[in-house]
C-alpha cells in the first residue's frame, strides 16, 4: 500500500492550514479536522466561550481558537459561505426530511 502525501497549504495565521482532501480543503486548525467555520459557529452562533470550546476539545489551545477567530474576521465572506453550505437548512434542501440512502 502506498502512502499518500497530503498537500498542506499554510495560511498567514498560526495554527490555521488548508489540507487537500480534508474537509474539502477548507481552513482547519492544524493537526485536527476542526474547521474554522465550526469554531465560528460555536463561538458566535451558539454562544460558547473560549473556555467552553477548550473544555469540549481539550487537545486544542487558546492560541488556535483565537487564530481561527482572527482568520474568520479577515475571511468572513469565505467562512460564512462555507457555514451556509454546511448548514442544516442546506442539508434539508438537498435531502429533504429523510437521511440520504
Amino acid at each position: 500500500m502506498s502512502e499518500k502525501k497530503r498537500i498542506v497549504q499554510q495560511t498567514e495565521y498560526p495554527h490555521i492550514v488548508k489540507v487537500a482532501g480534508v474537509l474539502g480543503g477548507e481552513a482547519i486548525i492544524e493537526g485536527t479536522r476542526i474547521a474554522v467555520w465550526h469554531i465560528v459557529g460555536y463561538y458566535y452562533k451558539v454562544g460558547m466561550s473560549i473556555e467552553d470550546i477548550l473544555a469540549e476539545w481539550d487537545y486544542l489551545n487558546p492560541a488556535a481558537i483565537f487564530s481561527a477567530l482572527a482568520y474568520y474576521h479577515d475571511h468572513r465572506e469565505e467562512i460564512d459561505r462555507v457555514r451556509d453550505e454546511n448548514s442544516y437548512e442546506r442539508w434539508l434542501e438537498k435531502y429533504g426530511t429523510h437521511a440520504p440512502a
